[in-house]
Parts: structure tokens; sequence; C-alpha cells
């Protein structure tokens, strides 16, 4: 009966010390995205915070997460709750505190005590050597809490006794001047946050699974997920703000109706190739319903508004002929490094190749493109020399890919397959093919985003105007050519200078923000240009996924 009642009294203790621990675990997760909302000004360092200064508010938090990290620490210490803390923290964590606090100690010893770069390294070193030896010497309770803790409460005070307030701000004395770099508090004050949340948020989090091998998972955990929903935050910050930014100058006059938007020549004709022979041609117009200047203007003296529609064909001639180019390319090679070649050194050689490859900088495959491509296809830079250089940049992702997906293809499928006779090459073009299609579509769509945003290649080998008229556009489809002699199908306008947003939406930010180059205002159209390159990779993007879920549709169907 003793017994009993022992174990409903610890089982009720443990409960409440898991529950703190999670409140504490939850409200470091808070104070996080506190910090990283401060980075981004969404919450003002120098306004308020549920009634209170900011900082003020912030300092409180982090005490309070500090006492109470440091408290954890202690009574699993002196056994008041059931935990299963190992010898020692680690040395991982032993050297992230000492990181931290060597970095603490190296500021405060060279800035604050004033004693110089050497005065600060040796003072860093000594807290960092003190920070190690306090965390990987005790038992993995203390080690781990206490010095988390330690530097929670540290930064707290800092903010709460106004040692960094909103307006404070210090320029090293030790760089060659002092005046070229200047940390502020709005900079500051939301990384010490962040990094003392992640850093208390870990402890807590080991707290709260009894420390040992589940507080260590828990702890990892918390990590891994915060900072994934952080870079997730970010990207969607960086969208919105793209799309606050350029949505106003995208959508200015934007008219719906009959006959208010362009008129648009539609021409077709029937002609015997190789012979100057027209069987009948005929064309009609097209007014469309809808007038969105900002899409379908070019640049005009006569324009109220001007508009990048060159630039966004340019860049889908770019990205189709790439794809056009990469893709029977990389699949090719692809089946014949997994299913016919030797899976050895060459092979080997080959994926490590491909890899450098893919890691290669865009602007080294722009200066291929300018040595070897401009020359040979024309006297100047062209629209094929900057589809070929994308195709190349592509076409590593493209191997890569499609080769690990037909490899993640079972054995059992080729070996069903030739069970009924059927030969190798039918074998890889109706089963291992369509199963490795969506591997195959995925790593399309990775390129495609890619190098649909490059800038670097397309200055050294396509760049033509900044601003070109709407009826400038490279028009591909109209201008193919046939004749007797090589190469047969020629196109002029492959081999002309065009333009494309990445190129265009450079040309900008060259041009100088803010200044008068004959636009109503360069600023709104370089963010609404961005956003439109936003919306043409984001399509690219839906168009690959589209494509990947049909091929998976087909796999689960048959």
């Amino acid at each position: 009966m003793a017994g009993t009642a022992e174990t409903s009294v610890v089982r009720g203790d443990t409960s409440t010390y898991e529950t703190v621990a999670a409140l504490t675990v939850g409200l470091a997760a808070v104070l996080f995205f506190l910090g990283l909302a401060a980075t981004v000004e969404l919450v003002s360092i120098t306004g308020t915070l549920a009634g209170l200064p900011t900082l003020t508010t912030l300092g409180l938090l982090l005490v309070f997460m500090g006492v109470a990290v440091a408290g954890f620490g202690l009574v699993s210490y002196r056994g008041v709750f059931p935990t299963e803390p190992r010898a020692s923290a680690g040395l991982v964590a032993a050297g992230l505190f000492a990181c931290l606090w060597g970095l603490i100690g190296a500021l405060v010893f060279a800035e604050t005590f004033g004693l110089g770069l050497v005065g600060g390294l040796v003072g860093g070193l000594g807290l960092g050597a003190v920070a190690f030896f306090a965390t990987a010497l005790p038992r993995e309770d203390i080690g781990s809490t206490l010095p988390a803790g330690a530097l929670a409460i540290l930064f707290g005070l800092i903010f709460l006794l106004g040692i960094v307030s909103p307006e404070w701000s210090w320029s090293p004395a030790n760089f060659p001047d002092s005046q070229s770099v200047t940390f502020f508090a709005r900079t500051v004050a939301p990384f010490a946050v962040m990094a003392s949340s992640l850093v208390v948020g870990w402890a807590a989090a080991k707290a709260y699974g009894g420390f040992g091998a589940r507080g260590r998972h828990l702890g990892a955990y918390l990590l891994v997920y915060l900072n994934a929903i952080a870079i997730i935050a970010i990207l969607v910050a960086l969208v919105a703000f793209v799309v606050f930014k350029g949505f106003g100058p995208v959508t200015e006059s934007i008219a719906v109706g009959l006959g208010v938007g362009p008129t648009t020549t539609i021409a077709f004709a029937l002609t015997i190739p190789f012979v100057d022979v027209t069987l009948f041609a005929f064309s009609f117009d097209v007014v469309w319903p809808v007038f969105w200047p900002f899409l379908m203007n070019g640049a005009s003296l006569f324009a109220d508004i001007t508009g990048v529609f060159p630039a966004i064909v340019g860049t889908i001639w770019l990205v189709i002929g790439a794809v056009v180019l990469a893709v029977p390319l990389g699949v090719g090679a692809a089946i014949f490094l997994t299913e016919y070649a030797d899976q050895g050194r060459f092979t080997n050689v080959v994926e490590v190749a491909t890899n450098a490859l893919w890691s290669t900088p865009s602007i080294v495959f722009g200066l291929f493109g300018a040595a070897f491509l401009v020359p040979r296809f024309a006297t100047n830079k062209s629209l094929i020399a900057g589809m070929i250089t994308l195709g190349f940049m592509l076409l590593p992702l493209v191997v890569i890919t499609a080769r690990e997906a037909m490899i993640a293809v079972p054995d059992e499928y080729r070996d069903a397959s030739a069970a009924l006779g059927v030969s190798k090459w039918e074998t890889i073009r109706s089963v291992v093919l369509p199963a490795a299609m969506p591997g195959v579509v995925t790593g399309v769509i990775l390129g495609v985003g890619r190098i649909a945003g490059e800038t670097a290649p397309l200055l050294l080998t396509m760049g033509g105007g900044s601003f070109v008229g709407a009826g400038q556009r490279a028009k591909v489809l109209n201008n193919f050519q046939l004749s007797w002699s090589p190469p047969f199908v020629t196109n002029p306008e492959l081999t002309q200078a065009t333009t494309a947003l990445p190129y265009q939406l450079w040309q900008v930010v060259l041009t100088g923000t803010g200044q008068s180059t004959g636009i109503d205002d360069i600023t709104a159209f370089g963010w609404g240009t961005a956003l439109v390159l936003l919306g043409v990779v984001l399509a690219f993007y839906a168009v690959g996924i589209a494509t990947r879920q049909y091929f998976r549709s087909k796999l689960t169907y048959e």
C-alpha cells in the first residue's frame, strides 16, 4: 500500500515537472519567433510589447526562462524528480557553449574593459574554457542547463538594465576604420534573443525528456523544428515582401472589357517545303478582352506604363530551349550509366564530374558561353547562345536526378519483364522510365527554378537592350526558314540578342534606384519586374508539379 502511495506521488510530481518544462519549451519557441519578427521589423524594438517596452518584455522573458532552466538542472541533480542524466552533457554541447561564451568574453574584455584585441582574445579563450569544462565535467543535467540558463539571464539583464537600449549602437574600435562598421540594437537584440531562446529551449526540451537518450532526442528535434519553421517563415516573408512591393506597379491600370486589350494578328499559311509555293494563306485579328499594361507593354515613349512583355517572352524561350537541350541528353546519359554501363571506375568518375558541374558557379558557364558559343553562332550575343548555356547548366542535375530515380526502381521490375521475354530496351522504355519519370520531372523542376533566375550567364551570352518595345520580343515561331543547303532549317531570331526578366532586373539595379531614367518610378518598376519573375518561376514550378502528378497517377492506375 505504501509503495502504491509513493508511486502516485512521484507520478504527480513528474507530471508537474514535465508540465513546467513543456511550458518553458513553448515559451522558448514563442521568444524565438518574436526575435525573428523583430529581425524583419514586424516587432519594433523601439515600440511596446505586452504593454511594456519591447526590450524590457524580452529581457523579462529571458530572465524567467534562464532561471527556470537552471532550476530544472538543480532539482534533477538533487533528485527531486526522477530523471536519467548521463555522466556528461557531451563534447558537442561543451564546444557549443565554449564558442558562445568565448565570443561574449572576447567582446567584453576587448570593448567594455578596453583591453584591446589581445586582451579580448585572452579573455575570450579563458571564459570559453570555463564554459567548456562547466559543461563537459558535471553531470548532464547540470552541464546542459546552467550554462544555457546563465546565457539567457545575461542577455535578459543587459536588456532590463538598459545596457542595450533601442538607441544603442556600437562601433568596434579594433576595426581599421571604426566608422565603417556599426552595430545597432535593432540588429543585435533580435539575434541575441533568437540565440538565447534556441539554447534555452534545447535545455528545457532535454529536461522535459528526463535527460539521457530521450532528452537528447527531444532537444535535437526542437532545434530542427524551430530552424525548419524559421526557414519556411523567412521564405514566406521574402515572397510576401516582394508581393507587397511589386503588386502596385504590376496591377496598375488593368482594364477588363470587350475591345480594351491590344490587337494580335494570327496568320496561317500552307507552303510546300523547299519550294517557294504557297497553297493558301489567311490571317485574322484577335482583340484581347483584358489590358494588363505591365505584362503586355514593352518600353515605349508613347506608352503611359512601361511593361516587361519582351522580357517575359525571352525568359520563356530561354527555359524552353534549355529544357529541350538538357532533358533528352540528360535522360539518355542516365539510361546508359544506369542500365548499360558497367558499374565501376568510369561511372564513379562520371558521377563525380556531374556533381562538380552542378556545383560550378553560373558565371563560369557564362564565361564558357561567351568564349565558345557566342563566336560560333553569331558575331554578337544571341538567344541561342543563352539557351545552350543554360542547357549546360541544367544538364548535370537532370543526369543526377534521372540516374537516382532509375536506380530507385526495384530490380524485381526488370527481372519480371525479362522473364516475360521482353527485350532490354523495351523493359527500359515501358517499365523503368515510367517508374522513374516522377523523379526525373522533380529534377527538371529544381533545375528550371535555378536557371530561370540566372543573370550572370545572360549578361555574357544573350543580353540585349535594357528596355525594349513590345514589337521587339523574340518571335521565334514566326522565323523558321527551310532551305536546301545546310543546316536546312534556320531561324534568324535565335541569333539575335534579346532580353529576359533577370537581365532586365539587373539593368534596373545597375541604372540606379530612384534616379531619373525616363521611367516614372525606377524603384516601383524594379519591384514589379521582380514580382513578375517570381510569378514566372512559380508558373514553371506549377507546370512541373502537374506533370509529376500526372506520371504518378499513371503509375497508380496501372
